[in-house]
């Protein structure tokens, strides 16, 4: 019943994806991998190495993991979205630093 109300996937996410599907393909290659061999010691499926490659947005966070830690890339993962480097969400709090601080009156206090 969800599939009835399914969005469609914004264009910039599927150019995302069909990067990172011919940059997979490239990083294996270049590393003298079959699709064959790379599936095997990520631990998937040679289709899921295929779909990969293609761009398909289905496949799992997990297998995606996997097959870039065989890369050694997985690194790249870990640094997605890196906090310390999120310039919109750096933005966002510093709007909130308030302009002044006062000490508050407590009675009793210094």
């Amino acid at each position: 019943m969800a599939d009835i109300f399914r969005y469609p996937t914004p264009s910039p996410v599927t150019r995302a994806g069909a990067k990172l599907g011919r940059d997979i393909s490239l990083a294996r290659r270049r590393r003298r991998f079959t699709q064959r061999s790379l599936a095997e010691r990520a631990g998937v499926g040679v289709n899921t190495v295929r779909r990969l490659e293609k761009g398909d947005l289905k496949v799992s966070l997990e297998n995606l993991s996997r097959v870039l830690h065989v890369l050694g890339e997985i690194e790249r993962l870990e640094l997605l979205l890196d906090t310390a480097a999120d310039e919109i969400g750096l933005l966002l709090m510093n709007e909130q630093v308030p302009k002044r601080v006062r000490l508050r009156k407590t009675s009793g206090a210094l």
